[in-house]
């Protein structure tokens, strides 16, 4: 007798977020490069192959934290009531965002996501592949905005914008400053950067 559909995505679920989990913590103790991925395996006692179904490169184990966010621009303005232009919607979202501490938005003072974002940031080959990441997200938001090069040009400012105000945020706290105290000037900020797209 077959397990129920239900049941088995929710075990692939676990499975996943045991693998990325445990990489990730190694990730933060260890640093990147000094982890393989047969001890991420063996802390997530699963097969090196079991793992590789699920992330297919090592970059994968730290950048699935990301992928809850992908194509997120695209469907904030999908999802925009009528009446409201795209970058209202969009700035809308990243205010909403920066109040609730998003890691997203770089305002979150938690050491482990501070960490993490400085080992995304400083590490070469997760850079690389975070911008693979971002250029998918603006294919998809210029799609969502229309087409030709304007909707393109528009896209890339937009996810510029929130990449800018979240690296800066994020630098504020890894120098030493606390969410609370950088959240006002994250929220001015957002206004002025969101005010001078078209």
């Amino acid at each position: 007798m077959s397990e129920p559909t239900g049941l088995r995505a929710r075990k692939k679920e676990r499975t996943r977020d045991t693998i990325g989990d445990a990489a990730v913590s190694l990730f933060l103790e260890h640093g990147f490069d000094h982890v393989s991925v047969n001890d991420i395996a063996a802390a997530a006692e699963v097969s090196k192959p079991t793992l590789f179904r699920y992330f297919p490169t090592k970059e994968d184990l730290v950048l699935h934290r990301f992928a809850d966010h992908q194509g997120e621009a695209a469907r904030v303005v999908g999802d925009r009531r009528p009446g409201i232009k795209p970058v209202t919607a969009l700035h809308r979202h990243f205010r909403a965002a920066l109040d609730r501490y998003d890691p997203v938005t770089g305002l979150n003072d938690h050491p482990e996501v501070v960490a993490f974002h400085r080992m995304v940031f400083t590490t070469p080959s997760l850079a690389g592949r975070l911008t693979r990441y971002q250029l998918q997200d603006e294919e998809a938001l210029a799609d969502a905005l229309g087409e030709g090069i304007q909707a393109r040009l528009r896209a890339a400012q937009a996810l510029a914008v929130q990449r800018v105000l979240a690296r800066t945020n994020w630098q504020k706290i890894a120098d030493g400053r606390t969410a609370a105290h950088v959240h006002p000037e994250a929220v001015a900020d957002a206004d002025l950067a969101f005010s001078q797209l078209p």
